[in-house]
């Protein structure tokens, strides 16, 4: 199944923000990251992935100076998340009448892989849900980068971090607007975010009472979809750029990546011939 892909890339860095020094009061997304615009990392990703039909970018225009091997849209700027997610649902169903899903990717997770795209898409349709939102275990996270200094919401059974892609039923940008205009306000913070679906809810996150596949159900009861939570064993999905030391870190990460491609394969030493068999010596004759 293939569906088409949303990229969010329209948040500009006001001054006091800690990457605006880095922006020059241009979108966050076309910051260099080891030689290319951020945004042009995670484009390069989906036009690799099998699965991905066609993009749209939000935020940004043509004069961008963008690629990719899939057809390339843009949508203006909207203003807020939530409005810009509905335009390019919009947009998409535009391009596709019958499209049911679309990806939802942020701009600024560069480290992002054509397959792991592939892999999301082909474990999300496996059901019928309404929206699929990816989490990263601690462990995974920290273990690929070390240094991130992720934010974590401490579960039952796990510390996880969220995702920046995700999919998404497209009649969810119809329904339950508010809720969601709330939600994706407060995306950075799981707290404010469960006291937006109960007091309850917070107080049960917060002394830690919850599974993840509990408060996924919590959730899904409360706003009134169905949900499921996908646990990704890669942290490249999960890993954004907020801050200095994060766009610092993958700089050197993706740098790191691109010297190892060109780097040349080491000569084989040519293998020694063999010399000739020494002679047999002549047996010993009998007296």
């Amino acid at each position: 199944m293939k569906m088409n892909a949303i990229v969010t890339a329209g948040g500009i860095p006001q001054p006091g923000d800690k990457l605006y020094a880095y922006s020059n009061g241009d979108s966050k997304a076309l910051i260099d990251v080891a030689g290319k615009p951020m945004v042009q990392w995670a484009l390069d990703a989906l036009g690799e992935a099998k699965t991905v039909d066609q993009v749209i970018v939000i935020g940004l225009s043509p004069k961008s100076g963008l690629t990719c091997k899939k057809p390339l849209h843009y949508v203006s700027n909207q203003g807020r998340m939530l409005a810009n997610i509905t335009a390019g649902v919009n947009k998409s169903l535009e391009l596709n009448p019958k499209c049911e899903y679309v990806l939802v990717v942020s701009a600024d997770i560069p480290t992002l892989k054509g397959e792991m795209v592939d892999w999301l898409v082909k474990t999300c349709m496996k059901t019928k849900d309404d929206l699929y939102y990816g989490v990263c275990p601690r462990e995974v996270m920290e273990s690929r980068f070390p240094d991130s200094n992720r934010t974590y919401t401490k579960l039952k059974d796990m510390e996880v971090c969220g995702a920046d892609i995700n999919i998404t039923h497209v009649r969810m940008v119809t329904e339950h607007l508010d809720t969601w205009e709330q939600l994706i306000g407060n995306r950075k913070s799981p707290l404010r975010q469960a006291a937006v679906i109960g007091l309850d809810t917070l107080f049960q996150l917060a002394t830690g009472q919850f599974t993840l596949q509990g408060l996924v159900e919590r959730a899904s009861q409360r706003i009134g979809i169905k949900g499921r939570a996908i646990v990704w064993d890669k942290a490249e999905p999960c890993m954004d750029v907020d801050k200095p030391h994060q766009l610092e870190l993958l700089r050197e990460d993706l740098a790191r990546q691109q010297r190892a491609k060109r780097k040349p394969a080491p000569l084989r030493k040519p293998r020694k011939k063999s010399g000739a068999k020494k002679a047999a010596k002549p047996k010993a004759k009998r007296k």
